[in-house]
């Protein structure tokens, strides 16, 4: 493609940067970068996933630049994130390690450790609450002291929230899902190589981890409504703390005896069962459970389950359905990418309209 480079502009984008300005403070307002921070949780969930950072702060930082435009705001991110040096990789976690907030399963009534709601707004009527519009800090301080005491007085509970088991294990000891061996090959990093397909699955779920959320989520839609007709049951849905180590820096010892504790990620975690009907001998069909497997920053519960969805598409692979090429799903999700590309048609295309304008006035005349 041809663009032409605006010349003699320099004032006017001054101007056009000023006037961005203005229309972020006209209302004599300035928000607070904490104030972000505790009241935006689920965007900035949502921001720090689509940029592969873990900041709670600078995702807020580029909310605030971005006047809560979040395409703008991973844009932001991702630059930034580009110009950090890699110091460390961190230790394989297990997600068995992590400490729970909240944990349900749409298959079992009853799982070890019970089902833990927590925090979400499942369980809200989705009705504008006007009080918010004159809530103040004073009020919001006492109902944080007195919930507090609510908990304190609350009776321990025994199970222990770090260590809960996977739902999953309960089918595999059964003999319900296929167990596959432990792969220790080195996952590929699709930020540091160009993705080439066909791809392996370490690439196809980083690129979904951090593919915009409206993206993945719209393309499981249609999976689930048509493409393929995948229906899956959340085996389990985890939201938790995970704790991060890295290798002593100082020797080459690999042991968890010796390693660093540097802090710990919040994430959201889902494991869905597909049923996958499979033809046997003598024309005989049986179900068994494929696995889709989902995972992103934050509490990003949507996007997680149709992370899995997408995911057991594409490791299917199926031709006649879009949802289930992996060329397709994975070069059109990425928020950055998608959003770059749209944008770029704000650029002069002076040379090439042009072009195509004298094509349409010489067939016109031709016409005639």
């Amino acid at each position: 493609m041809a663009y032409v480079a605006v010349k003699g502009g320099t004032i006017a984008i001054e101007e056009s940067i000023k006037r961005l300005k203005y229309e972020r403070l006209k209302k004599k307002e300035v928000m607070n970068i904490k104030e972000i921070e505790a009241g935006m949780r689920g965007l900035i969930d949502q921001v720090m996933s689509e940029s592969s950072l873990y900041c709670e702060k600078l995702a807020a930082i580029a909310i605030k630049q971005a006047e809560g435009n979040p395409e703008e705001a991973v844009f932001l991110l991702r630059a930034y994130r580009s110009t950090l040096p890699r110091k460390h990789y961190s230790k394989v976690v297990n997600s068995k390690d992590m400490e729970v907030e909240r944990r349900i399963s749409a298959c079992f009534k009853d799982i070890e450790g019970g089902q833990i709601l927590g925090a979400s707004y499942d369980y809200t009527h989705r009705l504008i609450d006007y009080d918010l519009i004159n809530e103040t800090k004073e009020e919001a301080l006492k109902w944080l002291e007195n919930f507090e005491k609510e908990v304190n007085y609350e009776e321990k509970v025994e199970t222990d929230i770090s260590k809960l088991p996977k739902v999953l294990d309960y089918l595999r000891k059964e003999g319900l899902l296929v167990d596959f061996e432990k792969s220790h090959r080195e996952p590929k990093d699709v930020t540091k190589k160009s993705i080439e397909f066909p791809t392996e699955r370490s690439e196809r779920l980083q690129i979904l981890s951090r593919g915009q959320t409206g993206s993945v989520i719209s393309l499981a839609y249609a999976a689930l409504r048509g493409y393929g007709a995948v229906h899956p049951a959340v085996g389990e849905l985890r939201i938790g703390n995970l704790p991060i180590y890295i290798d002593n820096p100082l020797n080459n010892t690999k042991s968890y005896e010796d390693s660093f504790y540097i802090g710990e990620i919040k994430i959201t975690e889902v494991e869905t069962l597909i049923p996958i009907p499979i033809e046997k001998e003598r024309g005989k069909t049986e179900i068994e459970f494929e696995i889709g497997y989902g995972i992103c920053y934050g509490q990003n519960e949507t996007k997680a389950i149709g992370m899995s969805i997408l995911d057991q598409c594409l490791e299917t692979g199926d031709p006649r359905y879009p949802t289930h090429d992996e060329e397709f799903v994975l070069l059109h999700i990425d928020s950055v990418e998608s959003t770059g590309f749209i944008s770029h048609l704000k650029l002069p295309h002076y040379v090439t309209f042009q072009s195509e304008l004298d094509s349409v006035r010489k067939t016109k005349k031709g016409g005639k």
